[in-house]
């Protein structure tokens, strides 16, 4: 037996939510906003607080300073739920902080990646990262630190554990085709539609998932307002977003990541697995901070009913 259900590897930090303005104040000039929010921020976190609150036991594995932020972050992992035996705590930086400007057409960002710096693919206990059924992996870098990565996956699926992993953006801009590779050890591979685009070279995104089923037999990709797709052993589902009023878009897309894998978890089918991710995504956009507006799984159950006329739901969230 497994003692969580899923273990997340990754970035944690604090998200300093500017509401009301786009702009950095010039030299000398004061301006004053609508407001000022902390919350929980970093990619990795946001999808653990999601996957949490839907009622799956998550343990989080990161680095987090010897600071007040640190207690914050650790204190609201413990309110939904989350283990913290996996993080560590540095002694040489405080803990990352990204200030987001939330303007009404794209959000900016000012961050300190802080004791995310320390967080090193081969200094991880593997042994205590299996204790989950599911291991959930992100911070891939591209040919920076493929091999670690590689390497790590590859121990892991020996210690019997699925593996699912979102690449985020390349900062580096190369779009490493060894990403093709990894693709053939992990059971879920998540990314969005501009991610899949650049890695696949493909002008449209049916292209790209045909050409990735080649490697990877479980691939999903984030198609923003048109949805998300997903291609399992060779058969491609689509499933169209739901219309909603967007607050703020920040971890929209690691609260459909936390939606979906509820789904596989509990065994669910592909295309209920992408109407999850996509209610879980429309939920975060409705309110400031990257977990915030997603919800339990009654709340995901009433989301549901409310946008698709009374349908009959499936028992693993209808119960």
């Amino acid at each position: 037996m497994k003692k969580f259900d899923a273990v997340v590897v990754g970035d944690v930090n604090i998200d300093l939510v500017v509401v009301g303005q786009s702009q950095i104040p010039q030299p000398g000039q004061e301006v004053f906003v609508d407001n000022m929010q902390i919350h929980v921020g970093g990619g990795a976190a946001l999808f653990a607080l999601s996957l949490a609150k839907l009622g799956l036991g998550v343990a989080f594995s990161g680095v987090l300073g010897a600071d007040s932020n640190g207690s914050f972050i650790r204190e609201q992992f413990a309110q939904y739920g989350i283990d913290t035996s996996l993080i560590e705590t540095s002694k040489i930086h405080r803990t990352g902080i990204s200030i987001a400007f939330n303007p009404d057409t794209d959000r900016s960002f000012l961050s300190y990646a802080g004791s995310n710096q320390e967080l090193e693919l081969e200094r991880l206990e593997l042994d205590r990262i299996a204790q989950g059924r599911h291991v959930h992996l992100t911070g891939y870098r591209g040919r920076a630190n493929h091999a670690a990565f590689l390497a790590v996956v590859k121990q892991l699926k020996e210690k019997g554990v699925t593996l699912s992993c979102d690449v985020g953006w390349d900062d580096s801009g190369e779009w490493y085709e060894g990403v093709f590779e990894l693709m053939r050890h992990i059971d879920v591979f998540l990314m969005n539609e501009t991610e899949a685009l650049h890695y696949t070279r493909r002008a449209r995104i049916e292209d790209g998932l045909r050409h990735m089923a080649g490697y990877g037999k479980h691939i999903v990709v984030k198609l923003g307002a048109e949805g998300a797709a997903a291609m399992k052993d060779g058969v491609l589902t689509r499933h169209p977003a739901f219309k909603v009023e967007a607050v703020d878009t920040t971890g929209a897309g690691d609260s459909f990541n936390a939606g979906y894998l509820y789904g596989f978890l509990r065994g669910l089918d592909v295309e209920t697995s992408l109407k999850y991710g996509n209610a879980c995504g429309a939920m975060s956009v409705g309110a400031y901070g990257g977990s915030t507006g997603t919800a339990d799984a009654d709340g995901l159950r009433r989301f549901l009913e409310r946008h698709e006329g009374g349908r009959t739901l499936p028992k693993a969230i209808s119960q």
